[in-house]
């Protein structure tokens, strides 16, 4: 009976498997860790507030730190209204611009395109606030705010996000200061997930007479949307945790109102211009450390929304049934 000698090459490669799955652990425990450490130090640090406020905290509206009183709802309001209209403004744009790239058009367009998203993803967020401040804000105060105040303002319901006096820094500007800022995350996710859509699905839709927006719109999108969503997900995230340029065109007021043309403050905006002068007795530093806790919750919900998207889309990828795009017909081409 022959015994088969292992190679020193096959040890030594089982030896670095082992090895590399080791370390990879580690650092997965490590990142675990250090989340929980952030998790307890703000939780330590906003407990003060959070006990002397309570519920209130969160539905307050007043941030006086000269008489020590502190509501959130103004901030809270504020990162989630811009965080929206960034979504909204960027998400269409975003799948638009990653079909464009991955349908054959020819390099004379996707080529540069492509360079500019790039480009976009690049630039730092204080030089796309001081570009809202001297360039977008004047434009949104003469010119854009108006023109959405003398007709979309007219609707009734609609027009009571346009109403007010367009003043530039503004909930709006700065919606769409993040809009273009969280494009080229979108962008580059939702391409990879339209990279991947099977060339089959493609071809029988043409088989069918499908035309090529028809095969986009009934083939491609249904069987993407999962990857989508989760690239909307993540660039939601982005958009919640800005400061710089947010900071620099949102107006620091503290509207919690309709109306989109009112200045307004985002968690993180705040947290930024008062940490380093928050007196270290009284409730004003914890509050900030509370207000920070809220907007670690909201990420890491996000962050668990995005994983689940992540394991769909991995299922799509792996050939299995993503509900939504294994159910129904995928085509309908009528003749």
């Amino acid at each position: 009976m022959s015994h088969r000698v292992a190679e020193p090459g096959a040890a030594s490669a089982r030896l670095g498997d082992r090895a590399f799955r080791g370390l990879t652990l580690a650092v997965g425990m490590g990142l675990i860790a250090v989340l929980v450490v952030v998790l307890w130090v703000l939780a330590q640090g906003g407990a003060p507030a959070l006990a002397r406020f309570g519920p209130g905290f969160l539905v307050g509206r007043n941030w006086d730190p000269v008489h020590q009183s502190f509501g959130a709802l103004p901030y809270v309001f504020g990162t989630l209204v811009t965080s929206a209209i960034a979504i909204t403004l960027a998400v269409p744009v975003a799948v638009g611009l990653a079909i464009l790239l991955n349908e054959p058009v020819g390099r004379a367009v996707t080529a540069p395109l492509a360079s500019f998203v790039d480009v976009l993803a690049a630039i730092p967020s204080v030089v796309y606030g001081l570009w809202g401040l001297a360039v977008l804000s004047p434009a949104m105060e003469r010119h854009v705010e108006p023109f959405l105040r003398a007709t979309i303002g007219r609707i009734p319901i609609l027009g009571r996000l346009f109403s007010g006096t367009p003043s530039g820094g503004d909930l709006f500007t700065a919606g769409v200061v993040l809009a273009i800022m969280i494009l080229p995350i979108v962008t580059a996710i939702s391409r990879e997930v339209f990279s991947v859509v099977p060339r089959d699905l493609r071809e029988a839709a043409k088989a069918l007479g499908a035309t090529r927006y028809e095969t986009i719109r009934m083939g491609v999108l249904p069987y993407a949307r999962p990857g989508i969503v989760g690239a909307t997900m993540l660039g939601l995230g982005r958009a919640l945790g800005e400061t710089i340029a947010v900071s620099m065109v949102v107006g620091g007021g503290r509207s919690v109102g309709a109306s989109l043309f009112a200045a307004g403050s985002t968690i993180p905006s705040v947290i930024a211009s008062q940490f380093l002068n928050a007196q270290g007795i009284g409730y004003h530093r914890p509050a900030l450390l509370a207000l920070a806790l809220v907007l670690v919750t909201i990420s890491l919900s996000l962050a668990a929304l995005s994983r689940l998207m992540v394991r769909r889309t991995a299922r799509l990828l792996d050939g299995g049934s993503v509900e939504g795009a294994a159910e129904g017909p995928a085509l309908e081409v009528s003749g």
